[in-house]
């Protein structure tokens, strides 16, 4: 009994370990990042490597609402410019390939965008993406609340990467 004991206080140390510091699971709630997430998904969130690059799906705490928890799309990061010219996204001028929103564009009826136009600095003032910030957007740019609308958030705010669809399991699958 008490090697059990120990064996079940051993395990519940290192997933307490696990889930605090490296994985955590984490459900999406809404529709703003539709069709690469929908509500109720699980997904396995990567806390032990916060380095985030272009175009990858983090948890970040919300700048408007610090209760809550979003989830949403890198799409600058510090230094870039950013614009959507024709429902095109501009990087630091050059036209990028959002294959993740081929379905959403599939659905358009002709002459419907996914996007407004805008630059960076009609958003929020900036040229650039500021050190240590990013913005973010979601998959459903059509009504996503995201840094169209509350602006850069801060990298220390990144709670993990969302790398992998956990439940249900018929939508298993890596993000991209």
């Amino acid at each position: 009994m008490k090697y059990a004991l120990i064996s079940l206080a051993t395990i519940m140390l290192i997933g307490f370990l696990l889930t605090k510091f490296f994985f955590s699971p984490a459900v999406v709630e809404g529709e703003s990042m539709m069709p690469t997430l929908t509500s109720s998904d699980y997904v396995l969130l990567n806390k032990f490597d916060l380095n985030v690059t272009r175009f990858e799906v983090v948890a970040f705490k919300s700048p408007d609402a610090p209760q809550k928890d979003y989830i949403k799309r890198v799409i600058g990061m510090p230094g870039d410019t950013i614009e959507v010219k024709d429902d095109v996204l501009f990087i630091n001028g050059k036209a990028q390939d959002e294959s993740y929103l081929d379905q959403e564009r599939e659905e358009l009826q002709d002459g419907e965008k996914l996007m407004k136009d805008f630059t960076l600095k009609e958003l929020t003032g900036a040229s650039t993406v500021p050190p240590n910030k990013l913005f973010v957007m979601g998959d459903n740019r059509l009504y996503s609340r995201d840094s169209r609308d509350f602006g850069f958030i801060d990298q220390k705010d990144i709670k993990g990467r969302a790398n992998l669809i956990i439940w249900p399991f018929s939508r298993v699958n890596q993000l991209k």
